[in-house]
């Protein structure tokens, strides 16, 4: 008889997003579908930039000849898009990260949930409340976590609250806690931390030989030049942070997929013996034998991202969405509703209507202005009473979507 994984019928109804979908498939049924302006998922909508498009144009023709074919890559991503990325984006910022420390894949939330497999099973985990679903989901799937609870949240996971009375900044653990989840720019809230108090959390951890894992999959979003853009700007941070990189917002790469994780050579974990064990060796090992590598045209599109012309047009991708954002939080605010976000990350965080929980208004734009955004609760406990609309999508959807919420 073959058995089941039951941890997964621990995890709640349906995942956000297909809850999501699920509930505009029925509306567009009696409606027109051609006027619903999709502002929910985190999907980029611009064309690929042509710096990375000519850079695989350029990959595929040399994989139609016998001199430049390539089979098989390194599981770790071949060594010269590790080079680009180490002098970029850590360099270049002080931080002192190493090509053989990058580990390229096909998406950090492949790698944020694949992390859990070099972890023990017994770590006791802290994640933000909204948060992310893939944190808490992949360790429920894993066996982390004990039942989900009536409010929605999980028996063995800590908690922290971020909301209007912190400034959306999470609080430090009260008690001992092993594995931190942190994710800056956030999503969904857009909420930034500072260097000081990112240093406070580096601190935690090395104090309490604690692992953070850091989600900077927005960092290239930042607009203020004292936010920091990787948790290595931070001293210490190499002795007890993981960080996850992505170009899927960046350089608009959510169908080609690529990506890469950072694990530093020193960075420790303990055996059930109490002896140190690095974790770089394992994180190999386990990318060596589950995971086959991104393909060389993919790369080829990565590294281009680097060059000249791909950083102007990566820039140009980021300033189209941040002005995006911009609009959206001007004309929110001035009909009255309390926003927050948009200013460092494409998203923006609405305090819904007093009276309407999260599902409510999710409903009620989509009924009332055919407009589909993403229910806070839909994060976490403390994230109903919120909503969070999406930067990703054309000017003349964002124009018009914004004219029918305002106008309701």
């Amino acid at each position: 008889m073959v058995k089941v994984n039951e941890n997964y019928l621990k995890l709640k109804a349906g995942y956000l997003f297909p809850e999501i979908a699920k509930r505009v498939k029925i509306y567009s049924q009696s409606n027109n579908s051609s006027e619903i302006i999709k502002l929910g998922i985190g999907d980029v909508t611009e064309p690929l930039p042509k710096a990375c498009r000519d850079a695989m144009g350029k990959a595929l023709n040399e994989m139609g000849t016998a001199e430049g074919f390539k089979g098989y890559g390194p599981e770790q991503g071949y060594s010269w898009l590790r080079e680009k990325i180490s002098d970029h984006d850590f360099i270049s910022r002080g931080c002192k990260i190493s090509p053989e420390e990058i580990f390229v894949s096909d998406g950090s939330k492949c790698d944020s949930s694949n992390i859990l497999d070099i972890l023990g099973k017994d770590n006791s985990i802290a994640v933000t409340d909204p948060v992310y679903p893939v944190y808490v989901d992949s360790n429920v799937m894993t066996g982390r976590t004990g039942d989900a609870l009536i409010n929605g949240t999980y028996k063995g996971l800590t908690y922290l609250a971020i909301n209007e009375e912190n400034n959306f900044l999470p609080e430090l653990p009260q008690k001992k806690v092993d594995i931190l989840y942190l994710c800056f720019p956030n999503n969904p809230t857009g909420a930034t931390i500072t260097k000081e108090e990112l240093k406070k959390w580096v601190d935690y951890a090395l104090q309490n030989n604690s692992l953070i894992l850091f989600d900077a999959a927005y960092e290239s979003f930042i607009q203020d030049k004292n936010i920091p853009h990787s948790i290595y700007e931070i001293e210490g941070a190499e002795d007890c942070a993981i960080e996850f990189r992505s170009f899927s917002k960046n350089a608009g790469f959510t169908g080609v997929r690529c990506a890469f994780t950072v694990i530093p050579k020193n960075l420790k974990g303990f055996s059930s013996t109490n002896e140190e064990i690095a974790l770089w060796p394992l994180w190999n090992r386990r990318q060596s034998t589950k995971f086959n590598g991104v393909s060389y045209i993919v790369q080829r599109g990565a590294e281009a991202v680097y060059s000249l012309e791909g950083k102007k047009e990566v820039r140009g991708l980021i300033d189209f969405y941040m002005e995006n954002a911009k609009i959206m939080k001007n004309k929110l605010q001035t009909a009255g509703y309390k926003v927050y976000g948009g200013d460092n990350a494409p998203y923006i965080w609405i305090k819904v209507p007093d009276k309407m929980t999260s599902w409510d208004f999710f409903d009620f734009l989509l009924q009332k202005v055919s407009v589909v955004g993403t229910p806070g609760s839909g994060f976490g406990l403390s994230g109903e009473g919120y909503f969070r609309l999406s930067a990703f999508n054309s000017r003349s959807n964002v124009l018009e979507a914004m004219e029918r919420i305002i106008n309701i």
